[in-house]
């Protein structure tokens, strides 16, 4: 009996070491937190420069211009200065940008324009959008396995749609200019010919597509050396061909639909077996929208509509988040960017199923971003945890009545007019390829539609649905988002970007920054930004400083975080009070002046 009373405390006594020990390690774990690894920033891309904030920024009472380019800043300032209206400056900008900027934009784009008239108080919205050849067809870039060929809607004559920019440009001149035709093309004409000295940004530009630029004549010749390197930053880049181009442009728009420059344009084509048509130039024809707009905070959101997704997905965001109180949350908080990483996650699921060319497919404008389908969408957000790509899926629109790489610049004057304006040739030098003889650099513009459902663009952006397929005179979707926004019938902000689907979300960010978190304008610009875009599934966010337990706590959220390179700048315009303020954003080499 005595020895198994013995053994009997001896069992005990190892339990209680065993539950000892336990504890002990149970307590260890919990005081020390395993090790999450953060994602690192790319050493090889260069911050977002603060200091170059006096440059960015500018303020007037008469006027403000916000654009990518220093000497596209100066060109419409001075149009302003000699008596020119909004528009005249404005169509003086879109001139000077395509010769200052050609890896992204050139009267071989197009773009969008919108313009707030202040003394009638209407929106005028001007699409002239690159279009799908007449001999384009839903199946060819694919192979005859039914595989997507990547390269064919990228690079090359394929990749070319009709370029609009001319003809817009010419139409919204003509219908509110002041200034004569000639007098605002010269300038851009000027610059092209004596030329400027290569900026960051284009020479990495030109450094990233040197072998693709090797494969093309007049683009070999135009930014690369004699030995065939790239030219450098602070070489002197001179574009006569260009400059010759504008000087007939500035004589006569339409030389390049139905003259000489279009008879340049289609033998290249010809000679890169390529299918755009003279009788594609001649019969190209701009379109006037109507703009997509809606109540948010008091305030008025004024956008682009379809065949841009940009106006109508900023809204989504914008109105998902109305109701929460994000500036409680904080600012650039996790929580906050959770709750704005939900938003942007929905909006690029829609995006992939119901927008398009509404020539060509119903987009459901109206439901998209109505009150009673944005709450339900945002009831479907897991407020402490991120959803899987899996887990989104498109709201179900109730039918309703509906009405039916690139670059920015925002403009502003005391009266309120207000012009909006984002133009491009899609990716880095659009095709590549140069029409021989005219110095302009040709859009690959095709790559925004969809090859096939499923298959991404150079944006990493899909569709779901047949709504952005390949169609002869269709216009190929769009993520361009030049908004404005009005407070009691004033505009008090307006502005823009580049960078393909980033656009979207770097508007709605911007806007956000300034409106609800009451940040500056310049902060509102140069902060961090993120984007989430459905697919891939991942958050992505800057490679500017942020804190540790800013990414903790986004990726104890669910997220996914990637670290990447700047994905947009921002050309903002704002009023506050009698002061009219610009910023053009720091991550890039844009300029902004007033008077």
């Amino acid at each position: 009996m005595q020895v198994k009373i013995v053994e009997y405390f001896g069992f005990i006594r190892k339990s209680f070491f065993f539950i000892n020990l336990l504890i002990l390690s149970s307590c260890s774990h919990t005081m020390q937190a395993p090790v999450v690894e953060l994602p690192s920033v790319d050493s090889h891309v260069r911050p977002v420069p603060i200091a170059t904030q006096e440059k960015g920024e500018g303020v007037g009472h008469k006027w403000i211009v916000s654009t990518q380019g220093q000497h596209t800043t100066e060109i419409a300032n001075s149009v302003l200065k000699s008596g020119g209206n909004l528009i005249d400056a404005a169509v003086a900008a879109s001139f000077a940008i395509s010769v200052e900027r050609p890896h992204s934009t050139g009267i071989g784009g197009g773009g969008f324009l919108i313009y707030h008239e202040a003394k009638s108080g209407k929106n005028f919205v001007f699409d002239f959008r690159e279009r799908a050849p007449a001999q384009a067809k839903s199946d060819m870039y694919l192979d005859a396995t039914g595989k997507v060929v990547p390269e064919r809607s990228v690079t090359g004559a394929l990749a070319v749609a009709v370029p609009g920019l001319v003809r817009g440009l010419k139409k919204v001149h003509s219908q509110f200019g002041k200034t004569p035709w000639g007098k605002i093309v010269q300038p851009a004409k000027d610059l092209a010919e004596r030329g400027f000295r290569i900026y960051p940004a284009l020479a990495h530009a030109i450094e990233e597509e040197r072998l693709q630029l090797s494969e093309f004549k007049d683009s070999r010749l135009i930014f690369l050396n004699k030995k065939g390197a790239p030219r450098k930053e602070g070489d002197l880049l001179i574009q006569r061909d260009l400059g010759r181009s504008l000087g007939l442009i500035a004589i006569n728009p339409e030389i390049f639909y139905t003259g000489s420059i279009s008879k340049k344009i289609v033998s290249s084509m010809n000679a890169h077996a390529g299918i755009l048509s003279a009788e594609d130039l001649k019969t190209y024809s701009v379109k006037e929208r109507k703009a997509v707009e809606a109540d948010w905070k008091g305030f008025h959101v004024i956008s682009m509509p379809p065949p841009s997704s940009g106006g109508v997905h900023v809204i989504q965001i914008l109105k998902m988040l109305e109701q929460d109180d994000l500036n409680h949350t904080g600012f650039m908080s996790a929580q906050s960017l959770h709750l704005t990483a939900s938003a942007m996650q929905q909006a690029f699921v829609d995006r992939a199923m119901y927008l398009g060319d509404p020539d060509f497919v119903k987009v459901p404008v109206a439901g998209l971003i109505s009150d009673s389908y944005l709450r339900e969408l945002r009831e479907r957000f897991n407020v402490s945890r991120a959803r899987k790509m899996n887990e989104v899926s498109p709201g179900k629109i109730t039918p309703e009545k509906d009405h039916f790489e690139t670059t920015h610049f925002s403009l502003m004057d005391q009266e309120g007019n207000v012009v909006v304006s984002t133009q491009t040739i899609n990716g880095y030098f659009g095709s590549k390829m140069i029409a021989e003889g005219t110095g302009i650099m040709l859009n690959n513009e095709m790559d925004d539609f969809s090859a096939k459902v499923g298959a991404k663009n150079i944006f990493g952006a899909t569709s779901s649905s047949l709504a952005n397929e390949v169609q002869a005179g269709k216009t190929p979707l769009s993520s361009m988002s030049p908004t404005i926004i009005l407070k009691d019938g004033k505009p008090i902000l307006a502005l823009g970007a580049p960078g393909g689907t980033r656009i979207i979300t770097a508007v709605a960010q911007t806007i956000l920054n300034y409106l609800v978190y009451h940040k500056s304008l310049y902060t509102s610009v140069a902060s961090p930004r993120i984007h989430q875009q459905w697919q891939p599934d991942e958050l992505m966010i800057e490679n500017q400083s942020v804190s540790p337990e800013l990414l903790r706590g986004l990726m104890d959220r669910g997220w996914k975080v990637k670290r990447v390179p700047a994905q947009s700048n921002v050309m903002a315009v704002a009023r506050e009070g009698d002061l009219l303020r610009g910023v053009s954003d720091p991550r890039d080499a844009g300029t902004s002046l007033g008077f």
